[in-house]
């Protein structure tokens, strides 16, 4: 028996995970400062999409959960450098805010893999 090409690649997992596990996986790997966030954690539960997203990502047609959630990693990646640089022109409002963005849009990812799959 023959093993395939994607068995002889080290560390890969044998079963394919979809593309929103594997956004959730990157999301459980960040460490960010406790008081942080708990701010963002209880600033999701206030969260409305409609009015919040547009105003960090741009206006326009909203995208899905998972485009949404990667272009707020990256805002926030761009914003925890500032940070730790102590950049001068860090916004830990703004910081804040996309943090709140990125909570409330992973919790509506992981519910939707929790929601049983449509029988048809």
């Amino acid at each position: 028996m023959v093993a395939s090409d994607r068995d002889q690649i080290p560390g890969r997992p044998h079963r394919e995970e979809s593309p929103m596990q594997d956004i959730l996986t990157m999301l459980n790997t960040l460490h960010r400062p406790r008081l942080m966030m708990r701010a963002a954690r209880i600033g999701a539960e206030d969260y409305r999409r409609a009015v919040q997203l547009p105003r960090l990502l741009g206006y326009g047609v909203l995208p899905r959960h998972g485009a949404a959630l990667l272009k707020l990693m990256e805002i926030e990646a761009d914003l925890e450098q500032q940070r730790k640089a102590s950049d001068a022109g860090y916004n830990l409002v703004r910081h804040i805010d996309v943090l709140i963005a990125m909570v409330a849009e992973a919790r509506v990812l992981r519910a939707a893999q929790q929601a049983p799959a449509p029988v048809t």
